[in-house]
């Protein structure tokens, strides 16, 4: 649906509306890593600081790799929560993707780390009974552990609309991956992803088995906090 303006005014897009809203909660959080890392290509997981991104706190995560292809959720704001209906904590991040996209999902999480290179996406869950049509956008940040090694990844995922009965699991419908080397990535360059064709956060996660069984959760919290002691 589109709204009108007086004549010699601009016609507006709702979609374009939020899709705008989408992508200023991503490009707040690329602008925190993008100067978070400075002269360096990645920065160092333990810099990240949540009150650095407070806006888009409850749509972001921190991933962990802990083996190659694998890669869990080692913290997950409540909108993630919200799409999955539980507490993701622990959780695989391909369990976010329909099984016909998770193989690909795990090849662009491999090349963040491995690269490393910046993944945004744009996501497709379709309508189904209780469930309406969900678009979303997604951003993946590599980030170097304590260690040296980039195996951490700062994230941040958004949909908007409705969310209906969850869990609400997406497909792929477009993706950029751009490598680390460039000296700084813009929040906007005015290029659409590419279109594929249809086939500072202190706590620990529990562990998760693989294969995957069902984790112990605890009562979902509602969103990110930093707890900060005297200890």
């Amino acid at each position: 649906m589109d709204t009108f303006f007086p004549e010699g005014e601009k016609v507006v897009s709702f979609g374009n509306a939020r899709r705008t809203a989408r992508e200023a909660l991503l490009g707040e959080v690329l602008a925190y890593w993008d100067a978070l890392r400075a002269e360096r290509p990645v920065p160092l997981r333990s810099e990240i600081d949540p009150r650095g991104i407070e806006r888009a706190l409850e749509y972001t995560f921190i991933l962990e790799r802990i083996a190659p292809s694998i890669t869990r959720f080692r913290l997950a704001g409540a909108h993630l929560t919200d799409l999955m209906g539980m507490e993701v904590r622990g959780m695989p991040f391909t369990s976010f993707f329909l099984p016909h996209a998770r193989a690909r999902m795990t090849e662009v999480t491999e090349a963040v780390f491995q690269g490393p290179t910046v993944a945004e996406l744009t996501l497709r869950s379709e309508a189904t009974l209780g469930k309406p049509d969900l678009a979303a956008s997604l951003l993946i940040l590599p980030l170097r552990s304590d260690l040296g090694d980039v195996s951490r990844a700062l994230g941040c995922l958004v949909a908007e609309g409705d969310i209906g009965r969850a869990p609400r699991r997406f497909e792929l419908a477009g993706e950029r991956i751009r490598p680390v080397a460039a000296d700084r990535f813009p929040t906007d360059t005015g290029q659409a992803p590419r279109h594929i064709p249809t086939p500072g956060f202190a706590e620990e996660a529990p562990a998760f088995a693989v294969p995957p069984q069902p984790s112990q959760t605890g009562p979902r919290v509602s969103h990110l906090r930093l707890v900060k002691t005297d200890d």
